[in-house]
């Protein structure tokens, strides 16, 4: 005799999950209880939030971040608190600029060190640049600075432009 029929688990309204598939390798299927864990390598942090379904995967010591000016007002793109531990921060920033009126843009590339007492943050130097600027943008500037014991990439905009900025900053720590 044979039958035919769907195998169904309907313990629960949650809806399985077959297997995962990354850019590379092959489809990872659950182990016996279901789980599929998602395990980050060299200088990745993955951070699951059941209550939102998600899983983070962040690369450690990369920050990012994005602002606008409107005029020749500054905007802290990236502020990264520098703990309470005593220790050295190399740091490297790019930020770009955009203004689609004009339109014209501009590019920062900035390293700088930044010591910390673990309660105040110092720059160990001055910040070493790289500006690539159109024309309506030679007003225009990017800097690492410190507040507190916080470090900071901050921007300058333009009179007269909207400018939108987006900023990735790396950092390496030693204590």
């Amino acid at each position: 005799m044979s039958q035919a029929g769907i195998l169904s688990d309907s313990t629960t309204a949650l809806a399985d999950v077959e297997s995962l598939t990354g850019d590379s390798g092959g489809a990872v299927y659950p182990d016996g209880a279901k789980n599929i864990d998602i395990l980050g390598g060299t200088n990745i942090t993955t951070v699951g939030a059941p209550g939102s379904n998600s899983i983070t995967i962040n690369q450690d010591g990369v920050v990012l971040g994005t602002g606008q000016t409107v005029g020749a007002v500054t905007a802290d793109i990236i502020t990264v608190a520098a703990g309470a531990v005593p220790g050295v921060y190399q740091v490297q920033a790019q930020v770009a600029g955009f203004d689609s009126v004009t339109p014209s843009g501009g590019n920062y590339r900035m390293t700088n060190g930044v010591r910390t007492t673990g309660a105040a943050a110092t720059l160990t130097g001055s910040t070493d640049k790289t500006n690539n600027e159109e024309a309506a943008f030679t007003a225009a500037k990017a800097d690492i600075i410190v507040s507190g014991n916080s470090y900071i990439v901050r921007v300058t905009g333009v009179a007269g432009l909207t400018i939108d900025w987006s900023a990735k900053l790396q950092y390496v720590f030693v204590s």
